[in-house]
């Protein structure tokens, strides 16, 4: 298809020389030309179809670069890309070489502030704000915020303090009642009542606008019509918290009337203190599917142009996550999920489905996630929190006063460890083995498979004084049979995969199966090497530690983890606190945040693969 206004468009100030019903055939053409190029690279689809018009509209009152956009998240702004010179570019969004599929300061002049994770721009686009005011500077902020990011708490800390500054802001509140997963909890009831009673914010600005013609005497009656509507809001919206905060409400608004959203925000960039513009849009808008089923589509393969998600043949750690928390489900009914707005993600929709009392979706929150789970685990119920790696990082203080100090048995399935893809740095779980490793009073583990997954899931519902943290990849599961018994795993035990000579190799979790691939390339150069699967950092098996150490000539320690932490600096400790002529060679990603990019891809370039394991060991031992 040729695109008649999307194809002269190279940058924001391109958009401002259209008119009315050139935005709209612009609209038109974006939506279709990203479906296009999505449907081949794969990404984020629905978020960023929902808010085509908001974004035009952005870019239309707005002078970018000088005033700056502070997008939340990030995987709702491909139209802003596109629009920000990077049209060409978007073919190769979270490609390897290609663009990030987040802002990233890096990559663009516009893209003021980058985030993978949620509820941040309200708090960055408040420093913005403030630099502002200290340099002098009278350009314009503006943060968007999607409905789901609310649940956050740093997005209520950046809001308490939005009224206490009294800076010029505004805060665009996306609501599409999704964030991932449908939204839950009390912020998405109240914004539910907001939509349904705009009648306040209208009986507000007829009353001012009446007031206009009393000229000095306006300030009185304003004033004693505040009392009157103070009194009267809850008769309208019950609780206006925006107002409470220091933030003016406007809205709700369609998102999608390009006009109207012209016409609004030209009229509010001219307030000089804190606002807030509820704009309601739909996730996925064009596309018929998507918005069936916005959570589907919220990120797509692009492995098949239907927009079909395509069938493994071996299953997933998630999804044998998924299998294995209902088997333990079935036989303990004190056993119950938590997730922070990822059932989708992590693999708990079909638990959620057949133990619904059970489950705990609790937003976009991971902090509250796992307190909540400590409290629960004081009364005995064993819960289950499935957290990406990446976003447990946001809850570290938990894990460590409210859980490890308390003694509180809660298990934690850390899904997406090592290095994910084609969401790039903000989303790679390097960093667990490193930020977990050095709470003491928990358990540290990470399967070579899916069925050692299943063994340590059932080995973790046994625990009753440590939390339980077993860290798993996006990837297939390597083995699976889930009709064979459990096998059971002893806590703190390490196995011997191959017994050889001189060579010993250390691996855990996903780079068992890389080294055992490495063992036959070595064989070929006649080195016959030790491979021994460390399954857990804490505790650890010393005894078959000490045997390797006495043993081996040459040790090499192999982690999907950032270095000096882990599994090297288990090993490396051990050997320097026990008599040793070994030498320890640890492999493990560098210590530098790595781009995005095809999992397979990054694996090499990190060398990480078998080929460079084995290309590395025979340099060195020969």
């Amino acid at each position: 298809m040729k695109y008649k206004i999307l194809e002269k468009i190279d940058k924001p100030k391109d958009v401002q020389k259209l008119s009315i019903d050139e935005l709209q055939i612009l609209a038109d053409e974006l939506r279709d030309y990203i479906i296009n190029v999505i449907s081949k690279t794969g990404g984020h689809l629905a978020p960023s179809l929902g808010v085509v018009e908001l974004t035009i509209a952005l870019l239309y009152v707005f002078e970018l670069p000088d005033d700056k956009i502070i997008w939340d998240v990030g995987h709702q702004t491909y139209s802003y890309k596109v629009l920000t010179g990077r049209k060409e570019e978007l073919k190769t969004i979270r490609k390897y070489g290609g663009i990030s599929g987040f802002l990233k300061r890096s990559e663009s002049e516009y893209d003021t502030f980058g985030a993978g994770h949620a509820s941040t721009s309200i708090s960055s686009a408040l420093g913005i704000s403030i630099a502002n005011d200290l340099l002098n500077i009278t350009n314009k902020v503006i943060a968007v915020i999607g409905d789901g990011a609310l649940t956050g708490g740093l997005a209520w800390e950046g809001l308490n303090n939005i009224g206490r500054f009294k800076k010029q802001l505004m805060v665009i509140l996306n609501d599409n009642e999704m964030s991932i997963s449908r939204n839950v909890g009390g912020i998405s009831r109240y914004l539910n009542k907001i939509v349904t009673a705009p009648a306040y914010n209208q009986l507000r600005d007829n009353i001012w606008k009446f007031t206009e013609k009393f000229n000095g005497e306006k300030h009185y009656i304003r004033s004693g019509m505040k009392r009157i509507l103070s009194s009267a809001k809850n008769l309208f919206v019950p609780k206006i918290v925006f107002d409470e905060l220091g933030l003016r409400y406007f809205g709700p608004i369609d998102g999608h009337d390009i006009p109207q959203l012209i016409e609004i925000l030209t009229k509010l960039k001219k307030i000089n203190t804190p606002i807030l513009v509820h704009i309601l849009t739909i996730k996925g808008k064009g596309l018929l599917e998507a918005e069936a089923d916005p959570t589907t589509y919220h990120g797509i393969s692009g492995e098949k142009v239907k927009f079909e998600i395509p069938k493994k043949k071996i299953p997933t750690y998630t999804e044998v996550f998924g299998k294995t928390i209902i088997e333990l489900a079935e036989k303990d009914p004190k056993v119950v999920g938590i997730t922070a707005a990822m059932k989708e993600g992590t693999g708990l929709v079909e638990f959620a489905k057949k133990y619904p009392k059970r489950f705990f979706d609790v937003g976009i929150a991971e902090g509250h996630a796992v307190t909540f789970a400590a409290g629960l685990a004081t009364s005995r119920i064993k819960p289950i929190v499935s957290i990406y790696s990446s976003f447990l990082q946001r809850a570290i203080d938990n894990v460590i006063h409210d859980v490890s100090l308390q003694k509180l048995p809660v298990i934690f399935c850390c899904d997406r460890a090592g290095l994910v893809g084609a969401d790039g740095p903000t989303h790679h779980g390097n960093f667990d083995l490193s930020y977990l490793s050095m709470i003491p009073n928990i358990v540290l583990s990470a399967p070579k498979d899916g069925n050692e997954l299943r063994s340590l899931m059932h080995l973790a519902v046994k625990s009753k004084d440590k939390p339980f943290f077993i860290r798993y990849p996006r990837d297939n599961s390597v083995r699976y049979d889930p009709k064979n018994k459990v096998v059971p795993i002893k806590l703190g035990s390490w196995e011997y995969l191959k017994k050889g000579k001189k060579v010993a190799i250390i691996a855990i979790g996903t780079m068992v199966k890389e080294a055992e691939k490495a063992l036959k390339i070595l064989s070929n150069s006649n080195i016959n090497a030790t491979l021994v699967n460390a399954r857990f950092i804490r505790p650890y098996d010393k005894i078959v530690l000490g045997e390797v150490v006495k043993d081996h000539k040459n040790i090499f320690t192999i982690e999907e983890g950032n270095p000096n932490s882990g599994l090297e600096n288990l090993v490396s400790k051990f050997m320097q606190n026990n008599e040793n002529n070994s030498k320890l060679h640890s492999f493990s990603i560098p210590d530098e945040y790595i781009t995005h990019g095809e999992r397979s891809i990054l694996i090499k370039q990190v060398e990480l693969d078998s080929e460079n394991i084995a290309k590395r060991i025979i340099q060195i031992v020969k």
